[in-house]
């Protein structure tokens, strides 16, 4: 296989020249994470300062607490989450400013949305790109996930591009230099079409900041507490974003929703769910090597382990969620779909989610999802090489023992590892 990538320098990272001079130049960055700094520096970033309800205080500080107390963790991360809290926060002051002035946002219909759940690394970021190719439908890049609304009086670049796209470009180019081999894990350009839940971060929450740094404290305070307030608050940030582009259905898709089914469900009442199914020993892999790579950047010690053990949790957690609850989306509103035979129809499968939503595939919608897949085949950035036992120290067949509930539930599945 010529495009095959075999990362075996997970544990031990060779850093490269541009990676070690990155790390060399902010090694000496002096990052305050604190409630207050955030707080301030969202607030000189906008000209703003009603931040709306204050509950959110509570989760920002667990974060910044949590995060704070991390002896691995270099300077250039700290950098980091502080701009993501940042970046968060402004948009809270924006969106909160927006709501007062034109609370009639807040009443604009989300309708009838095509939601995408699923694993990570099951196939939903293929699956809803696919379905965003369809022209009928919003969708969500990843440039507008993270600005959802514009920065008061910020002029247009000078060739026209929105300032919001030319941040996340710039984002995604230094993240190539960095770490080359991201785009044949998880692309991360402008228009990549992104996670709703990245709308919940101004009200700081979902597990998106487990995927940020490991946050044990914080997946537990977020096990423990109600989420529907914050699909809420994501349903209303679509609701801006709706009013800004016209009337319209949603294509959307996060793997949070697998552990959050009931919770769609009465925030969505009228969606349709697609809930993609893969042998949870491929996904753990993938997803604990993409973070494992990331972190040479972020740690100066991984604990590729520690990563494994984490990771294999929170992805048994969102299972037996799924298992427990699946039932909660009728067959009427909902679809199962295995990885292994969306890989081996990717145009069928599509047709049967728009069989299921009502939507049908028309010539043009059809034409369009192929072009997409002329422009865009599997493996055209390389494909990864995994070997678990000697990246993380644990058999495949033996993880996969914790799963045996997963497999019975849905015996449709294959292994693959």
């Amino acid at each position: 296989m010529s495009n095959a990538i075999r990362i075996d320098d997970l544990r031990e990272p060779r850093l490269s020249p541009a990676q070690q001079a990155v790390i060399d130049a902010t090694a000496g960055l002096q990052v305050e994470l604190s409630v207050d700094e955030v707080l301030c520096a969202a607030r000189e970033r906008t000209g703003l300062a009603d931040f709306g309800p204050e509950d959110f205080l509570e989760r920002l500080g667990l974060l910044v607490d949590e995060w704070s107390s991390d002896a691995a963790m270099r300077p250039l991360q700290r950098l980091n989450l502080r701009n993501y809290l940042v970046r968060y926060a402004a948009n809270r002051l924006l969106l909160q400013d927006l709501w007062k002035r034109h609370p009639e946002i807040l009443e604009t219909e989300i309708r009838q949305p095509i939601i995408v759940a699923g694993l990570p690394r099951s196939g939903t970021t293929h699956l809803v790109n696919l379905l965003a190719a369809d022209r009928r439908f919003h969708s969500l890049p990843l440039w507008e996930s993270y600005e959802p609304v514009a920065l008061p009086g910020e002029p247009a670049l000078p060739d026209g591009t929105d300032p919001r796209y030319g941040r996340c470009a710039e984002a995604w180019a230094g993240m190539q230099a960095t770490l080359p081999l991201l785009a044949a894990m998880h692309p991360m350009n402008p228009d990549h079409i992104h996670e709703e839940l990245e709308l919940m971060g101004p009200d700081f929450a979902s597990y998106n900041f487990e995927w940020l740094s490991p946050s044990p404290r914080w997946r537990d305070h977020y096990y423990a507490h109600d989420q529907a307030p914050h699909y809420e608050y994501m349903k209303n940030v679509l609701r801006t974003l709706t009013h800004f582009r016209g009337p319209g259905r949603w294509v959307l898709k996060c793997p949070q929703h697998m552990e959050q089914l009931p919770v769609l469900k009465k925030v969505f009442p009228d969606a349709s769910v697609v809930i993609t199914h893969r042998d949870p020993i491929a996904v753990i892999q993938s997803s604990v090597t993409m973070i494992a790579y990331g972190a040479r950047m972020r740690l100066s010690r991984i604990d590729t382990e520690g990563l494994m053990q984490y990771w294999s949790d929170r992805i048994e957690h969102m299972l037996r969620a799924c298992v427990r609850d699946r039932a909660a989306w009728s067959a009427a509103q909902s679809l199962d779909v295995f990885f292994h035979e969306f890989m081996v129809d990717e145009i069928g499968t599509v047709e049967r989610i728009h069989a299921l939503a009502g939507s049908g595939l028309p010539a043009q919608a059809r034409a369009d999802i192929e072009g997409f897949l002329a422009g865009h085949p599997r493996g055209k950035e390389g494909r990864v090489v995994y070997d678990m036992k000697s990246d993380f120290g644990i058999e495949p067949a033996q993880l996969r023992q914790r799963f045996a509930f997963y497999f019975e539930a849905f015996p449709q599945l294959r292994t693959e590892a």
